[in-house]
């Protein structure tokens, strides 16, 4: 499934809708699924001139695709710095737990490459790129100033994964690297007054004020 939820921006998610989401943003393509979703990748981005994949972060559910999607399209690959080993398969991903550990094994992709190392303030798609670690150590969050539109990973999600329920939830802490450091990056990304966001898991979020009162709660 693919659709459009902002300008230039579109939304592709399997079953259940918006339970794993990623973005084509013009001739960028914003994290990668799983491995089992290639053919709906492909099918997705048909037609579409892609230059680069460009993830969040590294778990299973944001790279499953990455190095199938960029040997189709013979395109870039880019992620932050503290991110790249794991991508490479240097390293294992991150945290150690046994959730982690078994979608490693279930639906994470092969490792490839990383051809482009994502920093702070770097432009991607027309977006500028926002250091925001904690949930993995090299997270990154995806911002557009001029309609203040974020593409937020999973600093925060906005669906509940045992009901699907849509709401704003911090990601597991058996998930996250440390929790804290995510607390202060969601505070981090609500000082740019976002507008929409969008997650890794769940449907848009269009009303920014929702955005701002979660991160202050996050400061208690």
């Amino acid at each position: 499934m693919i659709r459009n939820v902002a300008r230039n921006v579109w939304q592709i998610c399997g079953f259940p809708p918006s339970a794993v989401n990623a973005y084509p943003i013009e001739d960028v393509l914003i994290d990668a699924g799983i491995r089992w979703d290639r053919r709906m990748f492909f099918r997705a981005l048909s037609g579409v001139s892609l230059r680069m994949v460009a993830l969040t972060h590294v778990h299973p559910d944001h790279q499953g695709v990455a190095k199938a999607v960029c040997e189709k399209f013979k395109c870039a690959l880019a992620c932050h710095e503290a991110d790249r080993a794991v991508m490479e398969g240097l390293e294992p991903m991150r945290p150690p737990t046994k959730p982690i550990r078994y979608a490693s094994r279930l639906v994470a992709g092969p490792p490839r490459m990383v051809d482009w190392v994502l920093k702070e303030g770097d432009d991607v798609g027309g977006f500028r790129v926002i250091e925001a670690p904690g949930h993995t150590p090299g997270h990154v969050v995806f911002f557009r100033e001029d309609d203040r539109l974020a593409i937020a990973g999973d600093l925060a999600t906005n669906m509940n994964f045992i009901t699907l329920r849509t709401g704003l939830h911090e990601p597991p802490g058996f998930f996250s690297v440390d929790p804290a450091r995510n607390r202060e990056s969601i505070r981090k990304l609500a000082a740019l007054r976002p507008e929409t966001l969008l997650f890794g898991h769940g449907p848009p979020l269009r009303d920014g004020d929702l955005w701002q009162r979660f991160a202050e709660t996050r400061a208690r």
